[in-house]
């Protein structure tokens, strides 16, 4: 791949297009963008960063598409009727698309991780990159989330890790079905279940995935990943598997005495192999993460990092950006903001949170029509199964910026669903009436979770309830 060459990302100040951007114009290629947030004026910091980082910026109208030399990269999803593909078209730029050219990164580095799953997929990836950074690996890493160790004052979107060519690890996306083009080393996969597509799809891809990999990382904890491990040692392939679980005693990497603290874990690592055990501290709270830690653990394990050394950078692991990510306090009342948006990362919040006391205000902004109607039965059931009679759930409606998809699901029938399971549950207009109503209950002691993906203004939304009830 020739990465000299001029690239022009569609959608720039996307979690999953500013890091690749970087990763390429690192190895040379000159980057220009556009992206609509830009036109519409959110976010204006991101962009300002990314002018200062020597990337032109564009109005999303197709004027910045001017040669046929350009390579024009778009979502997978992105649709004719955009400008900026309208214009490649009539200059004669190629289009590739980010799954295309990510991949083909991936696929280029001699030895390759590529984190799949339903849920944990960034905290993960966040994980294997600080391992192998403070084993001298380094790694070039492409992640879907700002990994809090890497970021500081002139790398705040720190999403990407800038390393070698020779070792690539990358967050691997099965909702739009590109994962079929990643060809791992180690293939990490955390868990499946009910998301973007059926189950029957879920299992064909993740199937194939593994299967092109040289070690698979599987979690039996969860039964579809178990299914994968299993199918692959009925396949002659029970050297290529590493697996790990929760207080599993057939899993080679296993965690037993699992203690919460206020903003970590603690737990006892076994390696079957060895038979050795380790105490392991997190600094970043809930079972789940130590159900992350384990997958990262393996995936460098496949690669021959020490254990001892691999449990020792995990304790300075900081975390990941709006990954239950402590926002401030103000008159006895926390702020939390949390990328969770499927039943799944849902659930392992609310179990993480309410291993303290204290009633959550619940704001939870839907990232599509199309998964409330998919999930709808999901969304009741997991909040009303998980959530405490003093809890309350807030929800606006899904962010929608325009484009065909079936509205026929919103907030309210899902909010009418948990009320009648009995919890309390309110669907308004948008979310600025959420705040309203938030700020006008929130009591000392209350904790508010704001909760939800794709959309980068969640967090200032988080940071301006905190100044609000500090006011």
């Amino acid at each position: 791949m020739n990465e000299t060459k001029d690239y022009f990302f569609c959608g720039i100040g996307g979690s999953g297009m500013l890091p690749l951007a970087m990763i390429v114009q690192a190895r040379g290629g000159r980057i220009a963008g556009s992206d609509r947030a830009l036109d519409q004026g959110r976010t204006p910091a991101k962009f300002d960063w990314l002018r200062a980082h020597d990337v032109a910026l564009h109005p999303q109208d197709g004027s910045g598409i001017v040669s046929p030399d350009q390579t024009v990269v778009a979502t997978g999803a992105i649709e004719d009727t955009v400008p900026d593909i309208g214009a490649a078209r009539r200059v004669g730029a190629t289009i590739v698309t980010r799954p295309e050219l990510l991949s083909r990164l991936f696929n280029d580095a001699p030895v390759s991780i590529g984190v799949a799953g339903t849920s944990g997929k960034s905290t993960i990836t966040g994980m294997i990159a600080w391992i192998l950074q403070s084993a001298g690996r380094a790694p070039t890493v492409m992640n879907g989330a700002v990994m809090r160790n890497f970021a500081d004052a002139d790398h705040p979107f720190a999403s990407a890790l800038i390393g070698g060519p020779d070792l690539f690890v990358a967050e691997v996306d099965e909702s739009d079905g590109s994962i079929a083009r990643y060809d791992p080393t180690v293939a990490v996969v955390s868990n499946i279940s009910l998301d973007h597509k059926s189950m029957e799809e879920l299992r064909d891809l993740f199937g194939g995935f593994t299967d092109r990999a040289r070690h698979a990382v599987l979690n039996l904890d969860n039964p579809e990943t178990a299914a994968l491990a299993q199918a692959m040692v009925e396949a002659g392939r029970a050297e290529a598997v590493i697996t790990f679980a929760l207080g599993h005693a057939d899993a080679d990497l296993s965690a037993h005495d699992l203690a919460p603290l206020p903003t970590g874990m603690t737990f006892t690592l076994t390696e079957r192999a060895s038979g050795e055990t380790f105490a392991v501290v997190l600094n970043v709270p809930g079972a789940h993460n130590v159900a992350n830690a384990l997958a990262a653990l393996g995936a460098v394990r496949a690669l021959s990092v020490p254990m001892a050394e691999a449990v020792a950078a995990l304790e300075t692991f900081s975390g990941i950006r709006r990954r239950m990510e402590v926002v401030g306090s103000a008159g006895g009342i926390t702020v939390i903001d949390d990328f969770a948006h499927n039943p799944d990362k849902i659930a392992a919040t609310l179990k993480t949170l309410h291993a303290f006391p204290g009633r959550l205000l619940i704001l939870f902004q839907p990232h599509g029509f199309g998964p409330l109607k998919l999930m709808k039965s999901e969304f009741i059931a997991g909040f009303a199964g998980l959530m405490r009679e003093d809890d309350h759930l807030l929800m606006p409606e899904p962010v929608y910026y325009g484009g065909t998809t079936d509205r026929s699901v919103g907030s309210e029938d899902i909010a009418s669903g948990i009320r009648a399971a009995g919890r309390q549950a309110e669907a308004l207009p948008d979310r600025a009436a959420c705040g309203d109503r938030i700020v006008a209950i929130a009591r000392p002691s209350d904790r508010i979770v704001v909760m939800g993906a794709r959309d980068d203004t969640l967090s200032e939304f988080a940071a301006e309830l905190l100044t609000r009830l500090g006011a």
